[in-house]
């Protein structure tokens, strides 16, 4: 996809791998929609990359088909919508889950991609093409320790992407998996893992995404590793 002109909706983008992709987006000539919760913030991006700011929670519905009627009003189509935005929770034993956290995380994580998924999905099928890209985690591909929670969301994303990838098979419309490993964000701001200096920084993440979809027949499934390669 030559990316220069089409509309991308990014979420989560005030902080962490959805700043990086917004900015890289935004270099390779997009017109990029910012999705964020905190109104200071999301005005700051917005303003450093030349991006459209739209406030909304997506693990509620409304504000997700708020953000979907704003961003066609405003550009009269999605040509790409990036669902970014994600919960994590530190690592603890299954009968030491915080269960209103755990709601929380799988409202965001698995909810918040269907209701984004859909009202994307809604717009494209009038256009007849476009490219949802859910942002899952390698947590996703194999149970972990003390990762039970996070993991069950993210691994609900996966059952919920691959069925729409099929749903979607010769319609113009193309769903993308990306798999990132450990990456250093905020979200690891309460609770560090021992080994997050060995995790990786997110534009290099972004950067792997961009250049996925400038291909011209993108990876369905694309695994980004903590060892830097690509696979």
């Amino acid at each position: 996809m030559n990316l220069k002109g089409k509309v991308v909706v990014i979420t989560g983008a005030t902080s962490g791998l959805g700043k990086e992709l917004s900015k890289v987006f935004a270099r390779a000539g997009a017109q990029v929609v910012l999705n964020g919760l905190k109104k200071s913030e999301l005005a700051r991006v917005a303003k450093e990359i030349g991006g459209f700011g739209i406030l909304a929670d997506i693990s509620k519905e409304k504000d997700v088909v708020n953000l979907a009627k704003k961003t066609i009003h405003k550009f009269g189509r999605i040509d790409v919508w990036i669902n970014n935005a994600g919960l994590w929770a530190p690592h603890a034993p299954v009968e030491k889950l915080d269960t209103k956290k755990l709601r929380k995380m799988i409202d965001v994580n698995l909810l918040g991609t269907i209701y984004c998924s859909k009202a994307a999905l809604v717009q494209m099928k009038k256009q007849k093409k476009g490219i949802i890209i859910n942002i899952l985690s390698t947590s996703a591909l194999t149970g972990r320790p003390g990762s039970s929670g996070y993991c069950a969301s993210k691994y609900g994303a996966v059952g919920f992407t691959k069925s729409l990838a099929s749903e979607t098979q010769n319609t113009g419309i193309k769903v993308l998996a990306i798999y990132p490993g450990g990456m250093k964000t905020r979200l690891f701001d309460k609770k560090k893992p021992a080994n997050l200096d060995s995790y990786m920084e997110p534009i290099f993440v972004a950067e792997k995404i961009l250049a996925n979809l400038e291909k011209e027949n993108p990876a369905k499934e694309l695994i980004i590793k903590n060892s830097n390669k690509v696979s």
